[in-house]
């Protein structure tokens, strides 16, 4: 499946790492970047639209293009709930909670916290189990859903690839803190927005219509499955597949999980994360910030056609390989026996998108990996900073602050690329 990118496709590239490395830089000679408030709030000067744009491109990283589009791809519509739920939970987060965060002067969680229900070890014991789930989930999964999306579509190195995109967030993520997240951020969401809408009208325009998209949907299984239905009856599309709202004994995402359950750990990602709540506390007023959340819930719509809608396409497109059921047949065609729906998407881009719009989209997947790293970076440096730092250095200067918070991205940017290393080398002994 590996394909040798073209001249264009290369230039696209080039292009786009040397316009978000300028963006991000240029944020760094922006005004009121010389204390710990410009630095980790970028100043308090966001205005809505950047705010928006920071708030969804931060959540849309590489496991929308890895596991959104394979879990469409393997159930149909159902996975849009994950989606369309946070559309109600961020204009709560704009109406309802950060008028309080604001009120109360907090930078982080972990400071609110402290100041609503008293106590240190408190704030210390949420910031210091929000870090170890950041370094041992957040990272791990966007490095491990990019280096498939990478893998698929080039072929390359993928520890090689992995640590440059480390090195090149942490370089402006370090200089210009929450206002450089913030800007790139922006330009990143636009260069998704755009590559991932060229990918749906092409495939859309190529099946012709949304009933033959149905029906072909309905029908897409491997030869084998087809074959002998009786033994690989897993690898048929289910028969609900066009539903949202699913039975609550049969179904895979079950409306009660969805309803209940999603909707508490919803609350928690999209209201008290400190990733989503420190872009509206960057706002240079509540309208502001309002406006923002009502941006990121408008575009919590455009998942369902960029991301669930091609994953299906590519599962019409080939069966034999997303769709595959048996454990043999889906270790040849990707490595992993449980099953290939997780490349359906890299798959679609590989053998779908024409010479330097593929470019384009690997473009795209930097930008939504990059994003969701550097608002990762940042959010760890900002709670490690105001609320361990200054746990032990309570007269700590505004420059001191900013070096630490420096210092933390540079940490993490380490810690992740020797493991990589570590990871390289483990595998290359086991060969």
């Amino acid at each position: 499946m590996v394909e040798t990118l073209e001249t264009a496709d290369i230039v696209c590239i080039v292009v786009y790492f040397v316009a978000v490395l300028a963006v991000g830089l240029w944020s760094t000679f922006r005004p009121n970047r010389g204390n710990a408030k410009g630095y980790f709030l970028a100043g308090k000067s966001m205005h809505w639209f950047l705010i928006g744009s920071s708030i969804v491109a931060s959540n849309v990283g590489a496991p929308m293009f890895i596991g959104l589009a394979g879990a469409a791809a393997a159930s149909g519509f159902a996975v849009a709930i994950y989606e369309w739920h946070a559309i109600y939970l961020l204009i709560a987060l704009g109406w309802v909670f950060v008028p309080v965060y604001v009120a109360s002067g907090a930078f982080t969680m972990p400071e609110y916290l402290k100041k609503r229900f008293g106590g240190v070890r408190l704030r210390v014991f949420l910031s210091v189990l929000s870090l170890i789930l950041y370094i041992l989930t957040k990272i791990s999964g966007e490095i491990y859903s990019g280096a498939i999306f990478m893998n698929q579509l080039l072929g390359v190195n993928i520890y090689i690839s992995i640590s440059i995109i480390l090195l090149v967030t942490g370089i402006y993520t370090v200089a210009g803190g929450l206002a450089a997240v913030i800007y790139t951020d922006t330009l990143q969401i636009i260069i998704l927005l755009i590559a991932s809408t060229i990918l749906f009208f092409i495939c859309m325009l190529d099946i012709g219509s949304w009933s033959l998209f149905l029906e072909s949907y309905s029908m897409a299984a491997s030869n084998l499955t087809k074959t002998f239905p009786q033994n690989h009856s897993c690898g048929l599309p289910r028969k609900d597949f066009q539903h949202i709202w699913r039975d609550p004994v049969t179904g895979d995402i079950p409306w009660t999980g969805a309803v209940f359950g999603l909707t508490t750990l919803g609350l928690w990602n999209w209201c008290t994360d400190q990733i989503v709540v420190q872009r509206c506390l960057a706002a240079k007023n509540l309208s502001h910030a309002k406006g923002g959340s009502v941006l990121g819930a408008g575009l919590k719509i455009f998942p369902f056609f960029l991301f669930i809608i091609p994953g299906m396409i590519s599962r019409i497109y080939f069966p034999d390989e997303v769709a595959c059921a048996d454990p043999e047949s889906c270790k040849s065609v990707c490595g992993n026996e449980a099953g290939c729906s997780n490349i359906a998407y890299p798959l679609l881009v590989l053998r779908k998108m024409p010479t330097g719009l593929r470019g384009i989209m690997l473009s795209a997947l930097m930008a939504a990996l990059m994003s969701s790293l550097t608002s990762i970076f940042n959010s760890a440096s900002s709670m490690f900073t105001m609320d361990i730092w200054r746990r032990f250095r309570r007269k700590a200067k505004q420059s001191e602050l900013m070096i630490v918070g420096r210092l933390c991205v540079v940490v993490l940017v380490g810690l992740r690329c020797l493991i990589i290393l570590k990871q390289k080398k483990k595998l290359t002994s086991e060969v």
